[in-house]
């Protein structure tokens, strides 16, 4: 299910963002027309839309193009609102400054989900604080680690330190309660929402420090909180009393009508 400005997308604008794959988005779990987060997501709109686009998002209306695609869908699922200008080409992204919202469904996973492991990737993001939609080397990163076996990948980068992971961010849990890697990261939604629920601090951690700890999870809108069950061939515990806690307090977050 897609539409663009409300109404279906046209050949050209799909071949548009499929060939020039310019843009930005989020993604967002609907549970029965409401997301937790949903002013974090229209927040991190508003911001890409002026470092991509350099132009104002009116987020009403996206937020009504949003309900419009959900109006027949029963319970939970996975809203994509992607902002691009239709009329970009290759030769000047410059003259891409007009936003269109396209906007996409799709099912949701049942929360909580199964742990997961995840193979350590050396991979650095472009433009790492944008949401955007190059993500060429993040899916490249993951069919390294899928055909190893893996889940999902982690990466590290190039001074060696733990950041995030392919599609979602990452925390542990030390003797000292939950950190997040200090690294040039995508601030996630449900990061901030998590970071809202108890202490939480940041810290610089190597590969060999995060496969230290003594529990680790990832977290984005989709999987909510998500343990790590290994790191490489370092199996992690997937049961921990925080982890339980801060499943528990994310899902009893109230989300907002969208």
């Amino acid at each position: 299910m897609a539409s663009l400005n409300g109404r279906p997308v046209t050949t050209d604008a799909a071949l548009t963002l499929g060939l020039t794959n310019y843009g930005h988005f989020t993604s967002m779990r609907v549970d029965n027309g409401r997301v937790r987060g949903l002013g974090l997501h229209m927040d991190r709109l508003v911001r890409d839309c002026h470092t991509v686009l350099g132009a104002d998002l009116d987020t009403d209306q996206v937020r009504g193009y949003a309900r419009q695609a959900v109006a027949d869908v029963t319970g939970s699922c996975i809203v994509r609102v992607t902002i691009f200008d239709p009329t970009v080409e290759l030769a000047h992204p410059d003259r891409a400054t007009t936003p269109s919202i396209l906007v996409t469904v799709r099912p949701a996973g049942e929360l909580p989900m199964p742990p997961i492991r995840v193979k350590s990737v050396r991979y650095e993001r472009d433009l790492p604080g944008v949401k955007h939609s190059g993500l060429f080397g993040a899916l490249h990163a993951r069919r390294a680690a899928l055909l190893d076996g893996y889940d999902d990948a982690l990466f590290v980068g190039s001074d060696g330190r733990v950041s995030e992971g392919g599609t979602w961010n990452v925390a542990f849990i030390g003797p000292d309660g939950i950190i997040w890697p200090k690294a040039d990261i995508l601030p996630g939604v449900t990061m901030a929402l998590l970071q809202q629920l108890g202490q939480h601090h940041t810290a610089p951690l190597t590969l060999a420090e995060a496969q230290g700890m003594h529990a680790a999870f990832a977290t984005n809108t989709s999987i909510g909180v998500r343990p790590l069950s290994a790191i490489d061939e370092v199996p992690m515990a997937t049961e921990h009393p925080l982890l339980t806690q801060l499943r528990d307090a994310y899902l009893a977050v109230p989300g907002e009508r969208l």
